[in-house]
């Protein structure tokens, strides 16, 4: 049985499939995402809560505590893990990797509505997300302005352009860091409320009773329905301050006599800079799947678009930008494959010295490669350095079949046949080896897919994609590669005389080459033990160096970036390091460059 045998009658038909799997390879191409890493679903679910005014220690034995018991009860958890700080807790739950995470969300929901009985009674209520591994920052912005307050900053970039970004395609959320949403805050004086017999809960109630939001009602006509709206909402310093607390001798007490009202924001004790100057952070995170490099190109778009419509002084810069990493990375990888595949052809070309028998296999490297485009993209998979690294890898591995196939059909044309006979016997002498030689090189790659744990699905792709090549050149080798010997294989003789002074100058080489080998090789057969006993040299010393060498995880990669992280003295406070960190930016202002 010749497999290649219908492919080789029908021309037409095998130019038309190879055709086809080349347009549909492309249109895949351009639709796959690009992103570092394969995108692995690693089941990880956050549970926060907030109590205002508690201290760490409250939160952990009060609100965290109860929580981690509940959780211990689901199945499935790996590990649990929370921290507390001033005012909040955070719980992470992290489950087994085959566990799926709606369905661990659904038992963490209910897992929270049984521990609410159990929380204090002034919490609010916990929530909680998932977490994907992948889903780091992608872009992170800046906004300052050297006139504007930093309440002002943060309701731009939390209204409009957060907002706006959240809404293009692939991204997922925009958190905002170094948040100062604007607050009237309230500094009591205790000696003042001490002296008018007055508490903190009798200010609590005043200002909750001054503040209210409440519906007023309808007024009902003949003709017409009238609603009521009064607004009681205070939303400045100014207005609290003649807010009455309590009655003294006749007397009303107001606000402003027993505490400092001020403008202010909602939490004083975060802060973020860009080039020593305070403003507001704003992370963008994408969706799963979704390409990194195109996602952060149109938020860079639509922040272009906002800019303009921003007062002068409000700047948007780029604090960092993961996708220019990446895209030098997936750069790089693509450089490497290109150069491969040059080196492939020429290495072919130099041994066969036959401009199309060079072709005809250097022909199925790009087709192979193509082709598995439209697999990885029916699979869901990525272009990224794994994916990538793994057509590197099977460059030369889908080379093979088919310069086995040409090389057998060449055998036999040089036995006095011509191209088309050639290659109907050729291939059907060395269509099995063939297939079994293509088996045999996937089978090597089949216990990556068996790997468990977050290696096993990070590496699982890298195998399918190599996997899918091989089978692709397969094909590949037998179909085109026999078709075309024999349409346009030339004798190889008939060859040499086109290629004059370049085919001499390589068939010089190559003897040359030979002649080389030759004479090494019988300078190792006569030296025997010398030769065993440097190859066990070099069997021990990689056994030695397979212990010394550095192990880690994933390769370490240069972005670009310095982080540098410090330790506070025990008993700084907040407004302390603050004050530090503005005397320095000042003193640097001021030195001499």
């Amino acid at each position: 049985m010749n497999v290649s045998a219908p492919w080789i009658r029908r021309p037409v038909m095998t130019t038309l499939i190879m055709a086809g799997l080349v347009v549909f390879g492309l249109a895949a191409y351009r639709r796959l995402p690009v992103a570092d890493l394969p995108s692995v679903d690693y089941p990880t679910i956050t549970v926060s809560a907030s109590l205002p005014g508690a201290s760490p220690e409250t939160m952990a034995a009060s609100v965290a505590t109860p929580l981690e018991k509940q959780f211990s009860t689901i199945d499935g958890i790996d590990a649990i893990t929370s921290s507390s700080q001033q005012g909040s807790t955070q719980i992470t739950l992290q489950f087994s990797l085959d566990r799926n995470i709606d369905a661990a969300a659904a038992d963490v929901q209910a897992a929270i509505a049984q521990a609410q009985r159990n929380l204090p009674r002034d919490v609010r209520p916990p929530s909680y997300r998932k977490v994907d591994p992948s889903a780091a920052s992608i872009l992170l912005l800046a906004l300052t302005s050297p006139t504007l307050p930093l309440s002002t900053l943060d309701e731009y970039g939390q209204t409009l352009i957060g907002q706006r970004l959240s809404t293009i395609a692939g991204v997922a959320q925009v958190q905002v860091y170094g948040s100062q949403k604007y607050a009237v805050r309230i500094q009591l004086d205790p000696q003042a409320l001490a002296a008018r017999q007055l508490g903190v809960n009798d200010v609590v109630g005043a200002v909750q009773t001054g503040n209210a939001n409440l519906p007023t009602g309808i007024l009902w006509g003949t003709d017409r329905t009238y609603a009521v709206e009064a607004d009681g909402q205070l939303r400045t310093a100014e207005a609290f301050r003649p807010l009455i607390v309590a009655w003294r001798a006749g007397r009303p007490v107001r606000l402003q006599d027993v505490s400092r009202v001020v403008d202010s924001v909602e939490e004083t004790k975060t802060a973020a800079w860009y080039n020593g100057v305070r403003g507001i952070v704003l992370a963008v995170q994408r969706q799963p799947g979704t390409n990194t490099v195109e996602v952060a190109g149109r938020v860079r778009e639509v922040v272009a678009e906002i800019a303009a419509q921003l007062p002068a002084s409000v700047k948007v810069e780029t604090l960092y930008d993961r996708s220019r990493s990446i895209a030098e990375s997936v750069t790089d990888v693509k450089f490497t494959l290109y150069l491969t595949l040059g080196l492939v052809v020429l290495v072919i070309f130099l041994f066969l010295r036959n401009v199309s028998a060079t072709i005809i296999p250097s022909l199925a490297l790009p087709i192979s490669l193509i082709g598995t485009f439209a697999v990885m993209q029916l699979l869901g998979y990525s272009l990224d350095n794994l994916s990538l690294m793994a057509l590197t890898l099977c460059v030369g591995f889908v080379v093979d079949d088919a310069i086995v196939m040409l090389e057998n059909i060449v055998r036999h044309q040089e036995m006095g046949k011509d191209a088309r006979q050639a290659a109907f016997d050729g291939s059907k002498e060395i269509g099995f080896t063939i297939v079994s030689m293509t088996i045999s090189l996937v089978a090597v790659f089949i216990p990556i897919l068996f790997l468990g744990g977050l290696i096993g699905k990070l590496f699982r792709e890298f195998a399918v994609v190599i996997a899918v090549a091989i089978l692709m050149s397969m094909v590949v080798s037998l179909t085109l590669t026999p078709m075309l010997c024999s349409r346009f294989l030339k004798h190889g003789h008939a060859a040499k005389g086109t290629l004059g002074r370049l085919f001499g100058f390589t068939e010089r080489g190559y003897e040359a080459m030979l002649n080389g080998y030759r004479n090494s090789l019988d300078w190792v057969m006569a030296r025997r033990g010398l030769t065993l006993a440097f190859s066990a040299a070099i069997l021990l010393g990689t056994l030695w160096l397979g212990k010394v060498v550095p192990k880690g995880f994933i390769p370490s990669e240069d972005q670009g970036q310095l982080r540098v992280t410090t330790e506070t003295v025990e008993g700084s406070s907040f407004d302390a390091m603050m004050r530090h960190r503005s005397e320095e930016h000042t003193s640097e202002l001021q030195s001499p460059i």
